[in-house]
């Protein structure tokens, strides 16, 4: 079978589909990253030796090098993982969210168009482009009702915009050209290997060191959580049976408020590594100036998923989160890497809205 494309591979989820589709498919990986702060080679260490897993070090903006990977790999699809995907980064700096999410996705629909428009026609009728966002699209939900694919777009940090923006362009190219494109929206991922800037994996390793466990606001953001291996296993239904041009929404029927989340997490550890000194970890718990424009609650409907697919979450989140500190717990020499370049789970996203 020919190989996939998969950009931003090494990172957090494409990391994830990665280990995933060389484990339980059969074709090969041609795995495009920028190997910014986020990726990392070492959440690919289980499959760098493997001869279906190709390695290319690059951006899916340098169209050269995107189209040389097209030409000589003649890929049957392309899943593009690659983002800037940290609300607090993106309001602290959000020109690299436009240059990866909005340039770099509308750069790589080019060569994939071009890339389409000159294969053989049994080649075109099976080729896809998958690209993955997320639900912060929509905006921010009440205290009822769920995001659907239908509900409009409404995004509110200058993460969730460029998110936004690289969806419409991926709609836009079905729409004119006729690009065989699929969207999936995800809910808030976690689970092993995710970098430790985002809420779970800092909580963990502040309740593992006794660091105060910072809490936004008064915590009572709501989130539905996805454990990224049923996430990578709907985008792999999605991939192989999604209606061309459709959007599937992708949720962990998890709704908890981030308070919640941290006591689970406090839970978790003091189970797991009983004795610290610190103990019980719920102790750490303070409460911090709100992120600014934080949307209060998000939750996905997945029905349309479910009914077309046949895709569910397999876990529960206490399963889920359970699994996820044990491996923290179980790899600190990952974490000790990952983060020696500069990031200390500090706080981000500070800056004021303009006047």
């Amino acid at each position: 079978m020919q190989p996939i494309l998969v950009t931003g591979g090494a990172g957090f989820i494409g990391g994830e589909f990665v280990r995933q589709w060389i484990d339980e498919e059969h074709s090969a990986v041609v795995n495009l990253d920028a190997l910014t702060y986020a990726g990392n080679l070492e959440s690919l260490r289980d499959v760098a030796v493997n001869p279906r897993h190709i390695f290319v070090q690059g951006d899916i903006g340098d169209s050269e090098l995107v189209a040389r990977l097209l030409a000589s790999h003649r890929p049957r699809a392309i899943v593009n993982f690659a983002a800037e995907s940290h609300v607090d980064r993106s309001i602290d700096g959000p020109a690299a969210f436009v240059e990866t999410n909005v340039v770099g996705t509308f750069r790589l629909l080019e060569e994939a168009r071009r890339h389409w428009k000159n294969l053989p026609e049994p080649e075109q009728k099976e080729f896809r482009f998958l690209h993955v966002s997320t639900d912060e699209v929509y905006g921010s939900l009440g205290s009822t009702g769920k995001f659907t694919e239908t509900t409009p777009y409404a995004p509110n940090s200058p993460y969730s915009a460029s998110k936004a923006s690289s969806d419409h362009f991926v709609r836009a190219y079905h729409h004119t050209y006729g690009l065989p494109t699929l969207t999936t929206n995800c809910s808030n991922n976690y689970g092993p290997y995710q970098f430790p800037e985002k809420l779970i994996p800092v909580m963990i390793l502040n309740c593992l060191e006794g660091k105060p466990l910072p809490v936004y606001g008064d915590g009572a953001q709501v989130r539905d959580w996805l454990y990224v291996g049923d996430h990578c296993r709907a985008i792999r239904a999605v991939l192989a049976r999604g209606r061309l041009g459709e959007v599937y929404n992708i949720g962990g029927d998890s709704e908890k408020r981030n308070l919640e989340v941290v006591q689970a997490i406090c839970k978790a550890v003091d189970t797991l590594r009983p004795g610290l000194p610190h103990a019980p970890c719920t102790s750490l718990i303070s409460y911090v100036k709100d992120r600014p424009g934080h949307d209060r609650r998000y939750a996905i409907d997945f029905s349309k998923i479910e009914g077309e697919l046949g895709w569910r979450p397999s876990l529960s989140f206490d399963e889920a989160i359970t699994r996820t500190v044990a491996w923290y717990l179980e790899n600190p020499a990952w974490v000790a890497n990952i983060t020696s370049g500069g990031y200390r789970r500090s706080r981000l996203g500070l800056s004021e809205r303009s006047s």
